[in-house]
């Protein structure tokens, strides 16, 4: 916005009765950071799209998200086979390994069992190349374990789920603080022309002599709060757009279409039904499955476990991956703990307790989210009830405005009466931007709370890959 920065001195009279007139001429220019043009503009679909793939906070999640995957993978290897490549090499005199190895080596011959050569072995070499496998038959621990990753593994989506909720809440919020930003600039421009007109009107009035010289200065008085307020509301808007790039993944500011953002209206039982549903509370649930499943698990330490492992093995007395003497062995076990020093018992009502405190949660959790949806509702109630007087009120305003107007033209009232007028429009012009936002923004705030943000703003979303 430009605005006159000179002043002009005009004396008028003669002697003690001369004047001071104060004219602008020159433009003062109001210092505020412009917009370029080649800012980016979203509409509130594209930019939660945008968030949705590139918020910085929902990648760190996401990235969590997918180390929680791979404990499933870890879990389930468990009861995988294993599979294992061992060389060895011993150099000893010690009889019984010397015979062992000699025999293994299949190169014990009959002069090895002298009774000599048998008590005073000579040195032997043995290079020992062994391939190992090992599989679980049942392991009670090991297939809950395999049930309570995935189990905790879709918790963890649900929650990140409700992170994307959370985050869409904050891109509408901030879109709209941009909207009501822009606006609160829209409406600093009409104030510092209607100050204008009344500066150049009181200027006119003292020119010809019909007005007072203060009213010139209350008037200047007045276009300068009326300048300031377009700073604030400025910086105000430029702090807005940084704001929404940044939940964009963005390092720059970023504009926004002036589409109003609509919501579907519902009941609040509709609203307390979907809230049911709610992605925070099903997680929880997860979380209260899997606080059962441990008590399950503790219990597994009284079950065996089965295994069968085999080998087959080469041995030669001269290299390493030799292959004088080879042989095999194949073996079966069964491990049974009897007694544990009742480690188990202490385990099992620990995790009964855990599932007590779990199950708590959920149920405090349930009663909470109940009581988001109730406040969000009325929330929605008196912020529509606002609008409603904030529009009143700038009607009255406005109408009370122009009689003011009229009346100082008319030399029928003094100019403080009109600024007193333009103050309360300009109040009530900002009012009425400040209430409507409250409004959609705690229809979106109930969506939130119900739930059902994403789906009401017509999002899909994309199900994390298995």
């Amino acid at each position: 916005m430009e605005m006159e920065k000179g002043f002009l001195l005009k004396i008028t009279g003669i002697g003690k009765a001369a004047v001071i007139t104060v004219s602008l001429l020159t433009t003062l220019f109001v210092a505020v950071p412009k917009v370029s043009g080649d800012e980016r503009t979203f509409s509130l679909k594209e930019a939660v799209a945008i968030a949705l793939k590139d918020n910085h906070e929902l990648k760190a999640f996401g990235y969590a998200l997918s180390a929680e995957g791979e404990n499933v993978g870890i879990a389930r290897s468990a009861l995988l086979p294993k599979l294992s490549f061992e060389e060895r090499y011993m150099r000893t005199n010690n009889p019984p390994a010397s015979f062992a190895a000699k025999l293994n080596q299949q190169r014990f011959s009959q002069q090895d069992f002298a009774i000599d050569t048998l008590n005073n072995p000579s040195p032997i070499d043995d290079y020992q190349t062994s391939f190992l496998i090992q599989q679980p038959l049942f392991s009670r621990k090991a297939m809950l374990g395999l049930d309570m990753s995935r189990v905790q593994r879709e918790a963890r989506v649900k929650e990140f789920s409700r992170k994307k909720q959370e985050i869409v809440f904050h891109v509408v919020k901030t879109f709209l603080s941009v909207q009501t930003a822009r606006e609160h600039v829209s409406a600093a421009d009409r104030g510092i022309e209607d100050a204008l007109e009344h500066k150049r009107i009181a200027q006119l009035r003292y020119d010809t002599g019909l007005g007072l010289y203060s009213d010139v200065l209350r008037t200047s008085t007045a276009l300068a709060e009326a300048q300031q307020k377009l700073i604030s509301a400025n910086t105000s808007l430029n702090v807005s757009r940084r704001a929404l790039g940044l939940l964009l993944g963005l390092s720059e500011p970023v504009g926004v279409s002036t589409e109003p953002v609509e919501l579907p209206e519902r009941t609040l039982e509709t609203h307390v039904q979907l809230s049911s549903s709610r992605n925070d509370v099903k997680a929880v649930e997860l979380y209260v499955e899997n606080a059962r499943n441990n008590v399950r698990l503790t219990e597994a330490g009284y079950f065996p476990t089965v295994s069968v492992d085999g080998s087959y093995q080469f041995n030669d007395h001269r290299q390493p991956f030799g292959s004088e003497g080879e042989s095999w062995a194949v073996q079966a076990f069964l491990r049974w703990e009897l007694f544990d020093g009742l480690k188990r018992e202490k385990e099992r009502a620990k995790a009964k307790f855990q599932v007590s405190r779990t199950e708590e949660q959920l149920a405090a959790l349930i009663k909470v989210v109940s009581f988001q949806v109730y406040e969000a509702y009325l929330g929605v109630e008196e912020t529509r009830k606002n609008v409603d007087l904030a529009a009143s009120a700038l009607r009255t305003s406005e109408e009370g405005k122009r009689l003011v107007q009229m009346r100082y033209n008319g030399s029928l009232a003094p100019i403080v009466d009109l600024l007193d007028a333009q103050s309360n429009l300009d109040r009530a012009r900002a009012a009425y931007i400040v209430r409507l936002n409250d409004h959609r923004l705690a229809r979106a705030h109930l969506s939130y709370q119900s739930g059902s943000l994403l789906a009401d703003l017509d999002i899909v979303q994309e199900k994390p890959e298995e």
